[in-house]
């Protein structure tokens, strides 16, 4: 499908799409999502595994949702992304359409033809939209980039190798070369 990128997109649009093509949309510009890879999937459902286990564990309230799953995350119809990992601690934003607002956590897996939109307008937009955490995982590079929004600290990397600790839970940290 081509996209003019000169005129302002809105969800219609997304809904619009043909069946089976996928796209986010930034402040009513649409970018279109190619299908992931299989190490991408693998590492999308180790950390959805992993993250679901331990909110069992411990009984906790917050939900974990795999892409596609519709994030909404501004009051308007010119903003819709779909995160590869959203955590969602706040039911009432939550329906049958998705999630409408900022999930509490957002694990991005870059994709070798677009990383840019993660490490920028992604990272603009989630933080602007409140989301409390952002990890960009990159499996070219076996390299995770975690920002703590909420406390606005600033971000550290981490290789597959380290134990990753993570932002929202204070007694939880993921090795990812453990689930690989």
């Amino acid at each position: 499908m081509d996209l003019a990128q000169d005129r302002t997109y809105t969800i219609d649009d997304i809904y619009a799409l043909p069946d089976g093509q996928r796209a986010e949309l930034i402040d009513g510009r649409m970018y279109m999502m190619a299908p992931p890879n299989t190490m991408h999937q693998r590492i999308s459902y180790a950390f959805a595994r992993k993250i679901s286990d331990y909110i069992d564990r411990k009984k906790g309230n917050c939900e974990v949702f795999l892409a596609p799953f519709a994030v909404f995350l501004n009051e308007d119809d010119k903003n819709y992304v779909e995160p590869d990992i959203s955590v969602i601690c706040d039911k009432s934003k939550l329906n049958e359409s998705g999630c409408n607002g900022a999930p509490d956590w957002v694990i991005e897996v870059t994709s070798p033809s677009n990383p840019q939109n993660d490490y920028g307008i992604k990272l603009f937009k989630y933080r602007t939209a409140g989301v409390r955490e952002y990890w960009i995982v990159n499996p070219q590079m076996k390299s995770v980039m975690v920002y703590d929004l909420e406390k606005e600290e600033k971000s550290n990397q981490y290789s597959f190798e380290d134990d990753i600790p993570v932002c929202i839970y204070d007694d939880l940290s993921i090795q990812i070369s453990n689930f690989l």
